[in-house]
């Protein structure tokens, strides 16, 4: 699996409105992350300042990065983009972590 991280800034007073459509994730959207090779995907929110942070694994980095090119992401992504700061596209602004350590029990 490769682990990935990112950084992305929802509007402070956005915040439960964000959590609850991820907590009403559409179906469609739900596949489709499954289908391009999310094994797990968790995001946490710094109330302090409203930093987003990502977290998921995937089995293959262009099978991941393909999503970006569907109907329904870019269809989510509209319906996110009144509540975090976006990209021209709609896509969030979002900034990748370098991984410098991890620690597993296997």
């Amino acid at each position: 699996m490769i682990r990935k991280a990112f950084l992305m800034q929802v509007y402070s007073e956005y915040y439960d409105e964000y959590k609850r459509r991820h907590d009403n994730l559409w179906s469609e959207m739900e596949e489709a992350i499954l289908q391009h090779g999310a094994a797990s995907y968790s995001i946490f929110l710094n109330p302090n300042t409203g930093q987003l942070f990502a977290y998921l694994e995937v089995e293959n980095e262009d099978k991941w990065d393909a999503l970006a090119n569907t109907d329904i992401c870019k269809k989510w992504w509209e319906y996110m983009a009144p509540l975090m700061e976006t990209n021209d596209d709609n896509s969030p602004v979002s900034i990748d972590l370098k991984e410098v350590f991890h620690l597993s029990k296997s």
